[in-house]
């Protein structure tokens, strides 16, 4: 499985903070870093949701995927691929026009991923298998980090990888070395994790222990 380290912080210089870490472990050309963007309505909390900030934070060859916990991701997604996001996950839940943010990302040349909430049933992704190759699972409620993995959820992503089996599964939130074993049995491609890695005294040797799995 492919490891993406998550940031999530409710200010500019926790971010940079954060990204700083990461740059000391992450593979140059082919590490990716998640950064969840709340708004407080959709997500349980707020976090640092400033894409004008984002060029700030000079990431160089690390690529950058943009989960936007937010109301009408619609509204926003122009501003976060101009800030040069390479990937947006945008909820299910929330979307009002996928052409709309499907055109935006081919227009940028940027990856374009569809998530769902744990209590969101899985078969309402079911029409969107030929458009998109990318989706993700959240195994919490959008907000905070640290949340307990909800096991429930591997039952979805099972389901998903039999119907599609060449689409890209992430797996968002309550990561850590039990949880991550049975989210690659399951049939994940991608894990996202935050508390354990950037929690821990040496985030390295966190990524890399997921990494092994």
């Amino acid at each position: 499985m492919q490891v993406i380290p998550s940031i999530n912080a409710s200010s500019f210089e926790a971010v940079e903070e954060s990204v700083g870490k990461a740059k000391k472990f992450l593979p140059r050309t082919t590490g990716w870093l998640h950064f969840d963007i709340g708004d407080g309505v959709f997500s349980s909390i707020k976090t640092w949701n400033e894409p004008t900030e984002f060029k700030k934070l000079k990431l160089g060859s690390l690529k950058s995927e943009v989960h936007l916990m937010v109301e009408d991701p619609e509204v926003v997604t122009k501003a976060w691929l101009d800030a040069g996001a390479k990937r947006l996950i945008v909820h299910l839940e929330e979307i009002k026009s996928l052409e709309i943010i499907s055109d935006l990302c081919q227009q940028y040349k940027a990856d374009l991923m569809i998530a769902i909430n744990p209590e969101t049933i899985v078969e309402n992704l079911l029409p969107y298998l030929d458009e998109i190759k990318y989706f993700q699972i959240l195994g919490v409620t959008p907000g905070k980090a640290g949340q307990q993995f909800q096991k429930e959820v591997l039952e979805k992503i099972e389901f998903l990888r039999e119907q599609a089996p060449n689409v890209k599964i992430e797996v968002d939130g309550g990561v850590d070395l039990e949880t991550a074993k049975l989210i690659k049995i399951a049939g994940a491609d991608m894990i996202v994790s935050a508390s354990y890695v950037f929690n821990n005294a040496d985030p390295k040797k966190a990524y890399n222990q997921l990494k092994a799995i």
